[in-house]
């Protein structure tokens, strides 16, 4: 194994959860008289924080979206988590493989705390993850794309950048990787390579990951 620490990225990487996340935001969006179609959320907030949309709607509508915002958002996307979420196809296999080989493996993600334990709670991956595996932007000054959030969870692992590889699906994850020195995948199962430019390599299956880093 050529790495001391996996770093995984949550949403679209374990758990199936950008579909239901994007289709919550845009048709919220929407909602609010800022009209959104499933792939604009796709492209413009996929893999970044919350944080992400607030900017950006002020960006272009010089408007801000309202003081409950987060809250409306978050409690809408777990109410329909609850109902949906499955894991990604080949995760438990990726994860067993890992232990198997005595390597350290971590998630660090754009969402909150709170979102990522409801995802791992409902699709069981609470069982592979120890709380102190798990990062998210709420940890850090500036989410991905800067590097801060990978960094601090490569330090608060004990392992040098150099020797970390991270796992990405979003443009915004393979930058904030790159950023911290550190080698990334990139993930093929919604986007595909041509959009995910600067990654070490790519695969469209999560089963493949051991022959990749191995």
């Amino acid at each position: 194994m050529r790495y001391d620490l996996v770093i995984f990225d949550n949403d679209g990487v374990l758990v199936d959860s950008e579909p239901i996340a994007n289709t919550v935001l845009a048709a919220y969006l929407s909602e609010l008289g800022h009209p959104t179609s499933y792939e604009e959320s796709l492209r413009d907030y996929m893999g970044g924080a919350v944080h992400r949309v607030h900017d950006l709607v002020l960006e272009r509508t010089g408007q801000k979206l309202p003081a409950d915002f987060d809250e409306t958002l978050h409690s809408r996307t777990f109410a329909a988590f609850e109902q949906e979420l499955q894991p990604m196809k080949g995760v438990t296999e990726v994860l067993e493989w890992l232990v198997a080989e005595g390597v350290a493996y971590c998630v660090a993600s754009s969402g909150t705390h709170e979102k990522i334990r409801v995802g791992h709670r409902r699709t069981g991956l609470d069982e592979w993850f120890e709380d102190e595996w798990i990062f998210s932007s709420e940890d850090v000054g500036q989410g991905k794309p800067a590097p801060d959030l990978f960094l601090h969870a490569a330090r608060s692992m004990g392992v040098e950048p150099e020797r970390c590889v991270v796992i990405e699906d979003t443009p915004l994850g393979i930058q904030a990787a790159n950023a911290a020195g550190m080698d990334v995948y990139g993930f093929t199962s919604m986007t595909p390579a041509d959009r995910l430019p600067g990654a070490k390599g790519y695969f469209g299956e999560l089963t493949e990951l051991p022959r990749l880093l191995a």
